[in-house]
């Protein structure tokens, strides 16, 4: 079944398109350390790995900030080569205020460019002419996440969203693991605070959605 990601975190205002450009954040998800994922975002490549079963509850993805708010017009980006694309994995996951669409490489047909790389890209007409094997995404977007699910790896490029081409994001004040909340180290943030070992654990393993009590 496939997994709903939670995002890094909402956006606190909306970002109209044009005037503010879209980021990636990376993020890896494996609560019982059961799994070797990795997720960077270097020289515009976006690796994705998931070195465990397919059927383990672990993932790999990135958060594209700024575009809540918004609606759906498209999407896009180029892997290099159609094997990295693995049972509609990886794909977009559009959270709207209408529901969570999922827009996966296997419901398009790619364009193969001239250095054997192939580009994804879903809007209205192309989710269509291929069968219209999901739904297009509608209602207000309350986040976006690029998912990996499967046992594998994929390098994304020139990925893009609502016309928008992703660049990487600030990297995150806040705790990234669970290691840094232990041995006293929750105490040692101040953007954010927290209240005690529990609350850090909580921001990390939710991706920023359960925001600190603080101190």
């Amino acid at each position: 079944m496939k997994k709903v990601v939670l995002a890094a975190a909402f956006v606190a205002a909306l970002a109209l398109a044009g005037t503010a450009a879209a980021a990636l954040s990376p993020w890896t998800y494996d609560p019982g350390n059961d799994c070797t994922v990795v997720s960077t975002f270097t020289n515009g490549t976006l690796h994705l790995e998931k070195g465990c079963a397919t059927t383990t509850n672990a993932s790999a993805g990135a958060t594209i900030t700024d575009v809540a708010g918004q609606t759906f017009s498209s999407a896009s980006f180029t892997l290099a080569s159609t094997a990295q694309c693995q049972g509609g994995s990886p794909r977009f996951n559009v959270v709207t205020d209408a529901g969570t669409f999922f827009l996966g490489c296997n419901n398009v047909t790619p364009t193969t460019n001239a250095d054997g790389t192939v580009t994804y890209t879903f809007d209205a007409a192309t989710l269509a002419a291929a069968g219209q094997q999901v739904p297009t995404p509608t209602g207000t977007i309350q986040s976006v996440d690029i998912v990996l699910d499967v046992q594998g790896a994929a390098d994304l490029t020139q990925i893009t969203f609502n016309g928008t081409s992703e660049v990487p994001a600030p990297a995150p004040s806040g705790p990234t693991s669970k290691s840094q909340c232990k041995n006293g180290g929750w105490k040692t943030f101040t953007s954010p605070t927290f209240k005690n070992q529990g609350d850090c654990v909580s921001f990390v393993a939710t991706h920023g959605k359960n925001q600190p009590s603080g101190g």
